[in-house]
């Protein structure tokens, strides 16, 4: 894997200086996931009000 000419490696905080192509890549990845889930039929685990609980495929929700 080459590394990004265009990212400074003299940034103490990579994450924090890229805080926005990260948030969008992690949140991308959620919705395909979800996505998948609801077409193949499977359940998903989420955490709602601290406890967790199953979403049937038709619990969730179109993204």
């Amino acid at each position: 894997m080459e590394i990004d000419p265009k990212i400074d490696k003299n940034t103490p905080d990579l994450l924090v200086k890229y805080r926005h192509i990260v948030k969008a890549a992690a949140e991308k990845g959620i919705r395909e996931a979800l996505a998948r889930h609801k077409a193949n039929g499977n359940p998903v685990a989420i955490a709602r009000n601290g406890k967790i609980v199953m979403l049937t495929p038709d619990e969730i929700r179109n993204i």
